[in-house]
C-alpha cells in the first residue's frame, strides 16, 4: 500500500491533469476502497446480494465522475470516498426495500457507538441519525462519516475539517452519544 504521502502526490498530479498519476493512482485507490468496503460487510450473511466489491466498484465510478474537484490530500479523498460509499449503501437499501424494521443493512459499528461490539445497527437508520445530526450539528455529522465510512483517524479526519485532533475526539464522543441516544429512540 502506497504511503498517505504518495497518494496525495499522484492526486495532486491528477489534480493538474497528469494521467499517469491517474493510471498510478487507480489501483491503490480502488485496493483502500476495497478494505474498507470489506470492512463494513463483514457482518453480512453469507448470501447477501450486495458484495463489497459493488460497493467500491459503484464508489469508484462515482468518484471518477468528480472532474471538478481539487483534491488537497489523501484525507480529503478518502473523505469524499466515504461520504460516497454512505450513498451507495443507503441507496441499496433503499431499493431493495430493507427500510423494514428487522429487514435492513445491518453493519456493526467498531468504534463502539453501541455499548457493545456485539450490538449491530441498521444502516439505514444509521443514515436517518447522521441526517438529524448534520441539521443539529454538521461538521459532528460529517466527522462520523470520516471516521465510520471514510475510516479516517484522528489525525487524518483532524486535517480534513481543519480541526485539532482533541476536538475530533471531543466531537466523536459527543456524536456517538447522541446517535446512540437517537437510534434507541428509533427502536
Amino acid at each position: 500500500m502506497a504511503s498517505p504521502q504518495e497518494l496525495t502526490a499522484l492526486l495532486l498530479a491528477w489534480n493538474d491533469g497528469d494521467q499517469n498519476a491517474l493510471e498510478k493512482l487507480t489501483p491503490l485507490v480502488y485496493r483502500e476502497l476495497h478494505s474498507l468496503a470489506k470492512r463494513y460487510m463483514a457482518g453480512e450473511r453469507r448470501n447477501h446480494t450486495l458484495q463489497a466489491t459493488a460497493v467500491v466498484n459503484e464508489a469508484f465510478l462515482r468518484l471518477m465522475d468528480w472532474n471538478n474537484v481539487r483534491w488537497q490530500n489523501r484525507a480529503h479523498f478518502i473523505g469524499v470516498a466515504a461520504h460516497l460509499m454512505r450513498r451507495v449503501l443507503v441507496d441499496y437499501a433503499r431499493t431493495r426495500a430493507y427500510a423494514k424494521r428487522n429487514g435492513g443493512i445491518r453493519i456493526t459499528l467498531d468504534e463502539g457507538l453501541l455499548a457493545s461490539k456485539e450490538n449491530t445497527i441498521e444502516l439505514l437508520d444509521l443514515d436517518r441519525a447522521l441526517s438529524k445530526l448534520e441539521k443539529i450539528d454538521a461538521r459532528k455529522a460529517k466527522l462520523v462519516e470520516l471516521r465510520f465510512f471514510g475510516g479516517l483517524t484522528v489525525e487524518e479526519t483532524a486535517e480534513v475539517l481543519k480541526i485539532s485532533p482533541n476536538t475530533v475526539l471531543n466531537d466523536w464522543n459527543f456524536a456517538k452519544t447522541w446517535l446512540f441516544r437517537d437510534m434507541s429512540h428509533q427502536g
